[in-house]
């Protein structure tokens, strides 16, 4: 009797693991149709929808860009989200939550908002063409503000799917100061590279800055020089597995990520990419064996 009873509540043990959604967080710099259609926004934009319809519990997140018409969208604030102060480089800088619904969809984006870092008309450079010389800042001030936000939701993904350069010191700051936090301590990093290329270079004490959050200077050696390459490799570096999000990308990047030998989605066929990316992320999930 005490057997049977062992037993069962072993399958009961066993069903309830089985029916906890997978939690998959989507960080990107851009999404349709707050940014016109390229190959990042589209798979931004639909990928979660139907990762979601999947039974997959999901969370996106995206700057608030200053040309992004919070009317025309409908963006509210989230008032129990904000009021946060997130430092980077020793000041202090509110952190605003907005939130808009893709109605047909069933689809939340969250935005990350700070007056100083995106009510600005342009996302990366400005008028004339000039890189923004706080590019760097306000990467720091997203990765940091997706961050603090999902704790804030009490919400542990179990997957962060990153979505170009601008999001790409997110798995430096999870798998460095969040390797141990209750929220990302077993998060999977994936990051999607991109044909996005800036010809500049972000701030150099970029480096110094993220030191500040408590990053040691071995994780930090690629950001000595914050080029477009360097900063996409530490994205690399600390992912757990990378998707070729563009046909083409950056060469020097393709091989660092091929001799990383890490898990490599390369460019899908976007007729099947919903199961071809479902795969992958539950390949990651899977415990490895002892074979």
């Amino acid at each position: 009797m005490e057997f049977k009873k062992f037993d069962y509540l072993c399958k009961l043990f066993h069903y309830q693991n089985t029916m906890v959604k997978t939690k998959i967080l989507y960080v990107s710099q851009e999404v349709m149709p707050y940014f016109p259609e390229n190959e990042m926004s589209f798979v931004s934009r639909f990928l979660p929808q139907f990762i979601q319809e999947k039974g997959k519990e999901i969370r996106t997140f995206m700057p608030r860009f200053g040309l992004i018409s919070e009317r025309r969208y409908q963006l509210h604030e989230v008032i129990r989200l904000s009021g946060m102060n997130i430092i980077i480089n020793e000041s202090d800088h509110p952190l605003i939550i907005k939130v808009a619904s893709i109605q047909q969809a069933r689809l939340q984006i969250y935005f990350i908002e700070n007056e100083e870092y995106f009510h600005r008309k342009f996302t990366f450079y400005d008028e004339d063409g000039n890189f923004f010389e706080d590019n760097d800042e306000r990467a720091l001030f997203y990765a940091k503000g997706v961050v603090e936000t999902v704790r804030k939701l009490r919400w542990a993904p179990d997957i962060v799917h990153c979505h170009g350069w601008f999001s790409a010191l997110t798995p430096i700051l999870i798998k460095t100061v969040m390797n141990e936090d209750p929220y990302f301590s077993k998060s999977k990093i994936v990051f999607s590279v991109y044909n996005d290329d800036f010809k500049d270079t972000l701030e150099l004490k970029l480096k110094n800055k993220i030191k500040k959050l408590g990053v040691g200077d071995k994780d930090l050696k690629l950001l000595e020089d914050p080029n477009y390459e360097n900063v996409v490799k530490s994205a690399i570096q600390f992912s757990d597995g990378i998707i070729k999000g563009s046909k083409e990308i950056n060469p020097e990047l393709e091989k660092y990520i091929i001799e990383s030998k890490k898990p490599f989605l390369e460019n899908y066929d976007m007729d099947n990419y919903i199961e071809t990316i479902n795969d992958f992320y539950n390949l990651l999930l899977t415990p490895p064996t002892d074979d």
